[in-house]
């Protein structure tokens, strides 16, 4: 009688997951031999691989191999110690490992039922962050992947409650006029969530930012009442604790006072700076943030978890169940109104054990250990701001608080236009080099500056010692 298919042999499982687990060893020991940014050209991965799939099962060395010789070369390494574009993040060994155990475990945590230990462990482990950060226990947490869905489903929260949870069967229609605030310098995932929450980019009215990049408080005020007489209906304000270009925190406690006054949801998006305030030295980055209705934080940001897990904090944890959940017979338990169903608190009913990488990164560093870890990456980049400073024709763009430091090389005589096409230039010098990645942005919409975030566990002074030695290399002549 045939063998009946079945898995790989547990004997070859065994030995190539030995081999892995060797390789990443490895890999990680000796990544700084790598270039940051891949050399590789758009298509020609895809040119060099089948074009089909294969019709009989291949050997996992030789897929082994193809990852090895053309996956890997052609991919960004994050984990690079001399990463300092976008925000920089870090796959630790503890998130690595609790990646690898979640893929084993396979678990669909949609349902109490179907996930008993990655509902717990999700509960478990968001309380424990949420005490790191010093949230009010009223705030309960949930997993997204990213914080654009974190956003997304508060938003989707405060329109919920802003209808009286008439949106759930009449749509947006059931909101005259809905408007959404957040400051010009928000993230571009509030423009994306009007859009899927069927509002529309004009429903997102963008306020002015003061002298340090934060939403002014007063034209947020006037705005609201402009748009009340114009039969407008105020849904929510989305406040920024660390925004993308130059991570200002926007004065919260202000913010709040309005959205109490005025009867306005507030969500704060800490996607990146909320991290610090695990550090005691750095919660005032949180002030007024107790008096959100709901707050975002990305542990695979700064806090050492591999992509992705966003970690989604509500006040009225009833308010986000009201607003997604939908159980049809099939999706029935005896624990239903028992124990937690996860797919109750957002859009997907198919979820990973994403917490248990969380949960195994902030055991094996504790918060002590991952509060120090943030503290030092403030000070090597204040370490890097304290050298921009102190060179004639370097620029500081933003005050350089957290981890970034936005900077750019001023040479007399050069107009603006002259000065980003001079900056990009040295950008791209220094990524084709490979020992470091910078990515750029546009200081208050129309200044370039160059961007060197500092958030990598594997980031020495060293590192920033190198970078900055060929700055001012690219710059001398």
């Amino acid at each position: 009688m045939a063998t009946p298919p079945g898995d790989m042999p547990i004997g070859e499982l065994r030995r190539y997951a030995h081999e892995i687990a060797d390789w990443i060893a490895d890999f990680l020991d000796h990544i700084e031999e790598r270039p940051v940014l891949s050399p590789t050209r758009p298509g020609e991965l895809t040119a060099r691989l089948s074009p089909s799939p294969p019709k009989h099962g291949e050997d996992m060395g030789q897929i082994l191999a193809d990852f090895y010789d053309q996956i890997v070369p052609a991919s960004t390494q994050w984990n690079h110690p001399g990463f300092h574009a976008l925000f920089a993040n870090t796959a630790s060994g503890p998130g690595i490992l609790g990646e690898t155990l979640t893929a084993a475990l396979n678990a669909n945590a949609m349902m109490w039922r179907t996930a008993p230990a990655a509902t717990e462990v999700e509960d478990l482990t968001l309380d424990w962050l949420r005490q790191m950060l010093g949230l009010p226990k009223e705030f309960r947490g949930h997993i997204n992947d990213t914080a654009s869905v974190g956003t997304l489903v508060a938003l989707a929260a405060a329109r919920h409650r802003c209808s009286g949870g008439a949106v759930r069967e009449q749509g947006v229609r059931a909101i005259a006029k809905p408007v959404i605030y957040c400051s010009v310098e928000a993230h571009s995932s509030i423009d994306k969530a009007a859009i899927l929450l069927g509002l529309g980019n004009e429903s997102l009215h963008k306020i002015p930012t003061d002298g340090a990049f934060r939403m002014d408080v007063e034209a947020l005020g006037a705005r609201i009442a402009d748009d009340r007489a114009q039969g407008c209906t105020p849904v929510a304000v989305v406040a920024v604790v660390g925004t993308t270009s130059t991570t200002a925190v926007d004065p919260v406690t202000a913010i709040a006072d309005v959205c109490e006054r005025e009867g306005i949801f507030l969500h704060v998006d800490a996607a990146y700076g909320g991290a610090m305030a695990v550090h005691p030295d750095f919660r005032w980055v949180l002030d007024g943030c107790h008096r959100a209705d709901s707050f975002v934080v990305n542990p695979h940001k700064w806090l050492f978890v591999p992509m992705d897990c966003s970690c989604l904090y509500v006040k009225d944890v009833e308010l986000l169940r009201q607003s997604f959940s939908l159980v049809p017979p099939y999706l029935m338990s005896p624990e239903h109104g028992e124990a937690r169903d996860l797919m109750d608190y957002g859009p997907a009913l198919g979820r990973r054990f994403r917490a248990l990488k969380l949960w195994m990164v902030l055991r094996y560093f504790g918060s002590e250990g991952v509060a120090e870890r943030v503290a030092h990456h403030v000070r090597l980049a204040g370490e890097f701001r304290d050298w921009v400073e102190a060179e004639k024709e370097w620029k500081l763009m933003a005050p350089a608080s957290m981890g970034l430091v936005l900077c750019r090389h001023e040479p007399a005589g050069m107009d603006e236009v002259e000065i980003a096409a001079h900056n990009a230039r040295i950008m791209e010098a220094v990524n084709a080099n490979g020992r470091s990645f910078l990515s750029h942005t546009l200081v208050g919409g129309e200044r370039y500056a160059l961007r060197v975030a500092v958030g990598n566990l594997r980031t020495q002074r060293r590192h920033l010692e190198n970078l900055w030695s060929e700055l001012k290399e690219l710059t001398s002549t």
